[in-house]
């Protein structure tokens, strides 16, 4: 029923040693089984390999933008942005060099990325979830049309919308 050790070593495919390279400290490593049952291959005068690469129509298309204005209470400056259908308000605002800390990087993990939202605007935002709520508490200067940018994805429909950079005191 059981077959003993010595016949199952034979009955497997030759074993064959690896060598890697270190510069002057070369190691073999532990041998591998050639057979077509494993995941390793060991391919002999291979100088390099071919990777085929493909796109997508949509890849290759101009990707849409809407038009939106960071306007800063700070010091009642704005800035006209181009933003990517998709990205959070968050990440339009770094990439644009619009001062808005976002000290967690978008994890929910603080409220620095705070912005508020005119109230038309704020109607139509997706419904804010405990975790956004929660991290609101924390944040100065709270309105009722307040939102986490990290948390606001930029819609064809945010084309034209002034976001308000609340004063955070400092």
């Amino acid at each position: 029923m059981f077959r003993s050790l010595p016949s199952m070593a034979r009955s497997m495919a030759v074993r064959r040693p690896i060598r890697i390279n270190f510069g002057a400290h070369t190691a073999i490593t532990p041998t591998v089984p050639l057979s077509t049952k494993t995941p390793f291959v060991y391919h002999h005068n291979t100088t390099s390999f071919k990777r085929q690469f493909t796109a997508t129509r949509s890849a290759m298309e101009e990707k849409k933008t809407v038009t939106i204005t960071y306007l800063d209470a700070k010091d009642d400056t704005s800035k006209t942005v181009e933003a990517e259908i998709g990205m959070d308000l968050m990440h339009v605002a770094h990439e644009n060099n619009i001062d808005l800390e976002g000290a967690c990087g978008g994890e929910l993990a603080c409220s620095t990325c705070h912005l508020i939202f005119q109230k038309e605007v704020y109607d139509r935002l997706p419904k804010m979830e405990e975790e956004e709520e929660d991290m609101l508490d924390l944040a100065f200067e709270v309105t009722e049309t307040s939102r986490l940018g990290c948390q606001i994805l930029v819609r064809e429909d945010f084309d034209g919308m002034t976001v308000t950079i609340p004063d955070d005191g400092f």
